[in-house]
Parts: C-alpha cells; structure tokens; sequence
C-alpha cells in the first residue's frame, strides 16, 4: 500500500514538475580567472585594508544572489580583493551594510560556529583543482574563525583545524575582513621552476538579518556554495616550493578525580600527563598524523537524552584527533549503518562507556584528483574492565567522471588476551564497498553494501545501503532503503537497529511565494518510514507518515512547522522505554506537532514545540522549550527545557512525568578567550551535571584549558557524586 502511494505521489510530481524549467544550471566550461598581485610591502594585518598594495589590486564584486531566491540584485554589495607575498595567500573583503554595525548579527564568538545564525564571510579553496575537495575558511565581523574541510560539496569535515589569521572591523557601512593563509596549510601541487600556480577558489557571503546568500562564481541555490565544479581560478601566484611542513602540538595535563558515596571518598586520582599530536605533511597530496597518550580533556560532554523509540541513539564524535578526515570513511554522511564509528574507540567495553586510555594512533591520508587513500590504527590501553586493544582502518577510493567515486573499507579490532581479567575477546573485521554516482548536477546516488565477522559469535553479517535523491531548485524527492540482518556486527561501527528492512521514500515542494509578501520559503512534504524484519521480510516491524503541510520560514526570520505522524507498531520483544513495560500487541495512533521559532539571529529569541497524541496504548505530551538572550556578542545566556507527560501506558497503564533542564552560559573576552558553562538536571534518573571550560588560544592554535566537571546522581540527596577537574596547556610549532 505504502509504495503504491508513493508512486502516484511521484508520478502527480514529476508531471508537474516536467511542465517547469530547471534552474539548476550547470558549471561553466571556462572559469572564471582572477589574477593575484604579490605584495611590494608588508601587510599589516589588522582588519584595515588601507596599505597600498590593497587599493591598486583589482576587485571581485559580481556576487550572484542565491537566496531567499535565485538571481536578481544582491542587496549586500561584498568587494573582494586576493595578495599574496613569499608566505601567506591574503584575502581582504569589504562586506557592504547600509545600516552599519547596527545591521551585523552574531550569536557569540567560538571557534567553529555554526552556519545559519551569524553574518559570514569566507572563501573555499580547492589547491589541488581536485573538484571534490574544498579547504573552507570562514568569519564572523567579529573575527572568530571557522574551518573545515568539504568533499563533493555536502560532506563537512568541521574537525579540522589549521593554522591562519584574520582580522576583522565594523564601520558604519559594513564590515572588513583581512585574512592571511599561509601556503604551508594549503598544500598545493609543487610547481615547476619558476611557474605560477592556480587554486580553485568559491566565495560566500551571508547577510543574516535578510537572510541573504552570494556567492561568487554563480553556483545553484540547491548546492552548498563548496560545490567545486562550478569554482572559479586564483592565477599567477608564485607560491613557494612546499617545505618540510611538520606541525608538533605537544601538551602537559593535570587531573584530579573523586568519587563520593554520601559522605564517604570512595576513589581519588591525582593524575598528571603528558603527550603531542604530530601532522606531517610528507607532500601536498600526502598527510602523516600521530597522536601519543591521547587526551580529549577540552572536548565538548554529551547532553542527556530521555530515548523513548525502539533504535540506538546516535552521539556524535566530538574529539579532535577522530573528527579531523572522519568525512572520508565509508557511511561518513548517515547515522543508520556506519562500519566505522570512532566513538567506539576509547571505551572499557561495548556496553561500558566509561573512557579506557589511548596510547597512540596513526592516521595516513593520501588525496590526488583520481583516488584516495587513508588508514588510521589506534592502540587502546588494558584497563580492569577491558584487554588492550588494536583498532585498525583501512580505505581506498576511486574518483571517475566528474563527481562519482566506488570505495571499499575494511575494519579490524583485535584485543590481547587477558586470561586474568577472563574477558571475551572482541575481535572482529568488517569489509565494506561504497560509491556515490552523480549522473547530473542535482540527482544523486549513494550506495552501501558491508559484511561483519565476529571472532567472538562465529557469524557472519551483512547490511546495505542505498540512496537516490533529487534536489532541485523547486523540489526534493529521494528514496532511501536500509538492510541489516540480525547478524551484522561492526565492533567499531554503529547501527541504528539489527534485523531491519527500512524504506524511507518521500519528499517536499519548495515554493517561495512572490505575491504573499510575509512567507519566505514554504516546504510542504510528506516522507514514508516502512520497516520489516530481515530475517522474514513478510514480518511487519513499524511504519509512520510523516506528513507536513505546514514546513514555513517567514519574512521576519521565523519558522512555524505543524504536522502530524501517523504510526503503525508490532512490538514482538521485549520492550520497556524508560521502565514502561510495553504488550507486544500491534498499536496505531497518530502524534501531531506544533514547532516555532522566532528570529534565532536576534538578541532575544525562542523556540517552542508540542507533541502530542496517543502513544501505544495510553497518551504522551511532549513540550519542547528553549531561550536565548544574547545582549552582545561576547555574552550568551541559554535555557532549554524539555517535558514528558506519559498517560495509561504499558501494560500497567502506568503514568510517568520528566523533566530535563539545561542552562547554558557563554562569556567571552574575544574570540581568543571564553568561558562556557551548562548545567543538566534530568529528574528521570535524577541526576545532575555541571561542565565549565575556560580557553585561552594564547597562541595560533596553542591553548590553555580549565575544566571542571561534577556529576550527582539523586541531587536533592546525593548518593554518588563524580567531580573532576583538569588544566591542561598545549603548545603548537610548525616547520
């Protein structure tokens, strides 16, 4: 029944949608070129583009407007300008705003922000002209930085961190940037003697207060302004030959931990550390990393999560060393099937989440225009609860025609036996074959298909996956199928559900009325989620509709979703979301949603949903709830709240109530020096968390770091309590 709507769906759209143009245009066959003038005199850096060398350099300004739409008169004029001297690649920039610094938006000033909720500028540099790969940098009138790295336009690798500089100033007509690139963080193909390079090259501007989107060359409004085929060429740039380029970031740590049961110390460490990160780039298409007594001190804690659904959540990787490349593994892009999953490393067990040690890892990446290359081994360190333990991936890519690739991976875990601890020996290898086809600009296919083989249950697994999407200016359709038998088990990879056959096809219009002057963009859509067993695929898990008539962005900035979710269950297992003993019975109810949003650019702004409708054989309410205030740049204040109340449900007809309370403060003297704090109280579990982390970039990308961590569990009469607290300093070099 499921497919046959979905085909009348898409057979009404498609003869809709063949009536209208496409928009999506392609790139051009000649880029546009842009010729670098080389310095004479030194610059200053210091977000004033007033040296000489600056006003007698030719200007870029033909930004193409892709949102709120597509064409027309860019409202907020950027005038561009590129320098280069025997170090650094320069780009100044002049972002236009008829209202001064009273038009600028920004939320706060940490590293790594996200898009959407500030004014942005920045550049995309492809040195290598590989097509399919982007070094982004990006910032704020503020002049925090964001780096990352991008792969065929929509994969983000926001772990990756490098060393450059910019400055930034707000006038009363807009905003300078000055930013300087050295060409050791570039890594650009080695030119001959005397020759000059040529460097891909995107640029973007984000005006947030209109919600106004340039880039330059023109590149479609449904494409990530990183899609490199459409690239203009930096040229006559007389770049260095690449150096020895090693960076060394060497750290020393101090942690002091207790544990408390009521009143009485039951565990203490005093624990000081030492250890580096080392990246060598052996050439500029080749990148050597080691990691040495690792250490994730500084990296951001995990929020609760009161998980009420039948499937694993999925906590995304927060460490440095493991985010920095994670774009390139197989399944890198979706939270279903993925054989490599780097939380799995640095654990006392599967199902253990206290961290073990790592002594030392190893990463080799390789990139050239037609293939990839990259393996990565880890040592885990013997713990009383966990052997010690090798982690092991390796991964070939293969680049063809314009933006395809077919890849295989393959994973390993072996732990050393331990007869004393008498703990099973995990060892396990999965092998993995994946690609992604682009037959045009806007449709996309990506596929999946690995096999698992478990040392410890002797059996062998399979899972898949497959993808085909079209995205377009006016629509998106896609279809999305997943298998994963019963027996696929990635050790150092993650799945969302064993023994499941899901299709999730659907899609939605997007129209952007011109004659209703107070709506933006409106979505409406519906998306289909079919699941059945692998094993016996007659056998019916779930299904839900997710059917969104109101998916809408306003003129003003907000945002208001009401949509509804019809739901199917066969609960066949044992099943008890947060204690509530469910009968395996079949249940349908359908759950309705009210989200919205103010202006989440603005000083004040808020967000808040309700879910409700019954919920198996009761009801649930659920209240979604979130502030924000946010006086000035350099101070953010945050609440969320989230509340469930669950009514006649299970077998007991049990009624259950929770609250979840988050505060989140963020204070910062500039980008360079901020202090963050959240507190997290769950009255689920009863349990309360406190996190703060003071940070000081003394230097480029050498830190010093204060964190505190306290953990209770029954806060109105503690029973155990976890406190902690580390300082550690790095210190960064490069040659």
């Amino acid at each position: 029944m499921f497919r046959l709507i979905l085909i009348l769906f898409l057979m009404y759209q498609l003869n809709g949608w063949s009536q209208n143009k496409n928009e999506n245009f392609p790139p051009s066959e000649t880029p546009i070129e842009v010729t670098v003038s080389k310095v004479e005199k030194k610059i200053k850096l210091d977000g004033i583009l007033n040296e000489i060398d600056w006003n007698s350099t030719s200007i870029t300004e033909d930004f193409f407007r892709r949102e709120p739409r597509q064409g027309g008169k860019v409202r907020y004029k950027t005038e561009v300008r590129f320098l280069y001297d025997d170090k650094n690649l320069y780009i100044g920039a002049f972002c236009k705003d008829s209202v001064g610094i009273k038009g600028i938006r920004i939320q706060d000033l940490r590293r790594d922000f996200s898009w959407g909720e500030n004014d942005i500028f920045g550049i995309a540099l492809d040195p290598q002209n590989l097509k399919q790969y982007a070094q982004g940098f990006q910032t704020t009138p503020y002049g925090n930085q964001r780096d990352f790295q991008n792969f065929n336009g929509n994969n983000f690798d926001t772990g990756w961190n490098t060393l450059w500089r910019v400055r930034t100033q707000r006038t009363k007509d807009g905003y300078s940037v000055e930013m300087a690139i050295p060409f050791k963080s570039l890594r650009y193909n080695l030119p001959k003697e005397g020759a000059t390079i040529e460097i891909g090259f995107t640029l973007v501007r984000y005006a947030r207060r209109d919600i106004e989107v340039s880039s330059f060359p023109a590149i479609p409004q449904s494409f990530t302004p990183y899609r490199m085929t459409y690239a203009a060429k930096l040229t006559g740039i007389e770049a260095p030959p690449p150096s020895t380029n090693i960076r060394v970031e060497p750290y020393a740590l101090y942690q002091y931990d207790e544990t408390k049961i009521g009143d009485e110390l039951t565990d203490k460490l005093n624990d000081p550390k030492i250890g580096f990160d080392a990246k060598w780039a052996i050439n500029p298409k080749t990148v050597l990393d080691l990691t040495v007594n690792t250490d994730f001190a500084q990296a951001d804690v995990d929020r609760a999560v009161n998980n009420l659904e039948r499937f694993n959540i999925f906590f995304p990787e927060r460490r440095q060393f493991f985010l920095e490349n994670s774009g390139i593994w197989a399944g890198g892009l979706q939270q279903s099937i993925r054989p490599f999953f780097s939380r799995q490393i640095g654990l006392q067990g599967e199902f253990n989440a206290t961290p073990a040690p790592i002594d030392a890892g190893i990463r080799f990446t390789q990139r050239t225009e037609k293939n990839a290359l990259a393996g990565l081994l880890v040592r885990q360190r013997e713990t009383d609860n966990s052997p010690g333990t090798n982690f092991g991936v390796f991964r070939y890519l293969k680049n063809y025609g314009r933006e395809n690739n077919i890849g295989v991976m393959l994973t390993h875990r072996l732990d050393d036996s331990n007869n004393d601890l008498n703990l099973d020996r995990n060892n396990n290898t999965t092998i993995t074959i994946d690609g992604q086809i682009r037959p045009t600009s806007q449709w996309d296919i990506q596929y999946l298909l690995s096999t698992s083989l478990d040392e410890l249950t002797g059996e062998t697994g399979f899972a898949g996956r497959i993808f085909i999407g079209n995205d377009s200016n006016k629509y998106y359709y896609g279809w999305v199928t997943e298998y994963t038998d019963e027996n696929y088990n990635p050790r150092i990879g993650f799945v969302r559900q064993k023994d499941v056959i899901r299709h999730n096809p659907g899609g939605y219009f997007i129209w952007r009325p011109k004659k209703i002057n107070w709506i933006r963009r409106w979505d409406p859509g519906m998306f289909i989620n079919y699941n059945h067993d692998a094993r016996d695929p007659s056998k019916f898990q779930q299904a839900s509709l997710y059917i969104f008539p109101v998916f809408t962005w306003f003129k003003d900035n907000s945002f208001l979703e009401i949509s509804a979710t019809p739901t199917w269950q066969n609960i066949n297992f044992d099943f008890t979301p947060l204690g509530l003993e469910i009968e395996q019975d079949n249940y349908f109810y359908t759950r309705y949603l009210m989200q919205y949003n103010t202006d989440l650019s603005k000083k004040w702004s808020a967000d808040v949903g309700v879910n409700f409708g019954n919920f198996y054989n009761g009801t649930r309410t659920t209240i979604n709830a979130a502030a924000r205030f946010a006086p000035i740049p350099q101070t953010t204040f945050s609440l969320n709240y989230e509340y469930n109340d669950i009514r006649n449900v299970g077998i007991a007809e049990e009624d259950l109530e929770t609250n979840l309370y988050t505060a989140n403060l963020r204070l910062a003297l500039n980008p360079r020096i901020q202090l963050s704090t959240f507190y997290q109280y769950n009255s689920f579990n009863e349990q309360g968390r406190w996190n703060a982390r003071f940070s000081w970039e003394y230097m480029p990308l050498s830190f010093i770091y204060l964190v505190f961590n306290d953990t209770q569990t029954d806060v109105f009469d503690p029973m155990q309590q976890n406190t902690q607290f580390i300082s550690k300093i790095t210190f960064l070099k490069q040659f």
